[in-house]
């Protein structure tokens, strides 16, 4: 397996990653402006990006997903629920669903809370073996924080949603799983985030303050002092959902 983490503007992080051997890569929420850099390192790896892949439709930065898709004329995917929602054509991804990477094996995760459409992605590397080795949690899990619940406007609802989540989806998995998240420090999309760009399953078990919260406390706490929402907004959703 290759692996890079791209640290990008409004302190995002995106994703290259996939199987050397069978020529197969993946792109996660790639920023506008980065396309290029997608396209280089697929060239220099001699690998071909096969999906596209927003965590969830963006409402802090720009996504360069679609953009990126087009110029390789490769699939951009988002999740199944975005159906309806946004206003062009793409590749649905469900719950549960295997991406086939060669050596590499990726699970799409649905995890709302965050947004309704959000998603992590699960990945194994069969060469290391059957385990999963790390997840793209998006904007679901940061280092040391949570997505924030408010953006769709239902916040005590998607605080209960991001709740189950976490606990049913994420927290069972294996504590020496890593995770590799959406954002780092300097993101509106979370609060208290670190800005270490990763981390393990067990760490945040132990030292994420919301992970060890009933739920009650959990939705009180996200909903108790909400941020600001990020600024241009509307004006960024509306971009990223337009035909």
């Amino acid at each position: 397996m290759f692996f890079k983490q791209l640290a990008t503007k409004e302190a995002s992080l995106s994703y290259f990653f996939g199987c050397a051997t069978f020529a197969k890569a993946i792109a996660v929420d790639v920023v506008a402006g980065d396309e290029d850099w997608f396209v280089e390192q697929a060239r220099q790896a001699g690998v071909k990006i096969t999906h596209v892949i927003d965590t969830h439709v963006h409402a802090d930065h720009y996504s360069g997903g679609r953009r990126l898709a087009e110029m390789l004329g490769t699939a951009y995917c988002l999740h199944e629920s975005d159906l309806g929602k946004v206003k062009f054509d793409f590749e649905p991804l469900r719950d549960g669903q295997k991406l086939d990477l060669g050596n590499v094996q990726v699970e799409v995760l649905h995890t709302p809370g965050h947004t309704p459409d959000s998603i992590c992605l699960l990945v194994s590397d069969l060469r290391r073996g059957e385990t999963p080795w790390f997840v793209v949690t998006g904007d679901t899990l940061f280092v040391g924080a949570i997505g924030r619940p408010d953006l769709a406007g239902q916040e005590k609802e998607m605080a209960n949603q991001l709740y189950d989540v976490l606990q049913h989806k994420l927290l069972p998995l294996p504590n020496e799983i890593e995770i590799f998240p959406g954002h780092q420090a300097g993101s509106v999309c979370g609060a208290g985030i670190s800005g270490k760009p990763s981390s393990t399953i067990g760490f945040e078990k132990r030292w994420n303050p919301a992970l060890s919260m009933a739920r009650d406390d959990f939705v009180a706490e996200l909903t108790r002092d909400i941020p600001p929402r990020p600024a241009d907004m509307a004006r960024i959703v509306a971009a990223n959902i337009a035909a």
